[in-house]
């Protein structure tokens, strides 16, 4: 009787081993969960679908076999405000493992406070962190033509929030797009938002400080 025991125990715990083992499958799978939220720049605005840098990071993760889920809940002429709103909703639905945060620009374009855009991008930051996912803050500048001062303050805001959380920073999203020797070309005909052409330099900015948050 005993020895019957033990065999079926030892099948029972057997058995329990493969089923927690085909269980875990679809998690290792799955990889991580991205989600993006951002404006305009990243909701692929005047762009053919496909082309903008979310897009194209999808599929340059699939080309290096990085398995990993984006959910692109950028909005055309959002704010931190917006995205404060919205955030926590995308966080309980979506549960991402990671957050990239793409907001800011259009408080500058409405001459919004600095102040509430720090403590906006801070609040985002702290929310993400807080239900267990890695942040990546992209950053913004603004032309000359807003004031020195203000273009300091402005690009600094993103600097103060990512040291303060100590999270992932890129300082400026358009690095080699709006400041480059071919800038011309990199922007639609609104000289706002950037072309197709652009997106790939983009994704290069944003790609190595992202890419650490992927494991």
């Amino acid at each position: 009787m005993i020895r019957d025991r033990l065999r079926r125990h030892f099948i029972l715990s057997a058995a329990a081993g493969a089923l927690a083992g085909f269980c875990s499958l679809p998690a290792l799978a799955s990889g991580s969960a991205i989600l993006v939220l951002g404006d305009s720049l990243s909701a692929e605005y005047g762009l053919p679908r496909g082309t903008g840098w979310v897009a194209l990071l999808e599929k340059r993760l699939a080309a290096e076999k990085r398995p990993a889920t984006i959910i692109n809940a950028s909005v055309s002429g959002d704010t931190t405000a917006g995205g404060r709103a919205r955030l926590p909703g995308l966080l309980a639905q979506h549960k991402p493992t990671v957050v990239v945060i793409e907001l800011g620009g259009n408080d500058a374009l409405r001459g919004l406070p600095l102040k509430n855009t720090e403590d906006n991008l801070g609040t985002m930051v702290k929310a993400a962190q807080q239900a267990g996912a890695r942040v990546l803050l992209v950053g913004m500048q603004v032309p000359p033509n807003y004031g020195t001062d203000y273009a300091r303050r402005f690009a600094g805001t993103f600097e103060v929030v990512a040291r303060e959380h100590k999270t992932a920073l890129v300082p400026f999203f358009l690095e080699g797009v709006a400041n480059g020797a071919d800038a011309a070309t990199m922007f639609q005909p609104d000289r706002i938002h950037p072309s197709a052409q652009a997106h790939p330099r983009m994704l290069d900015n944003v790609w190595p400080a992202l890419r650490p948050l992927l494991r």
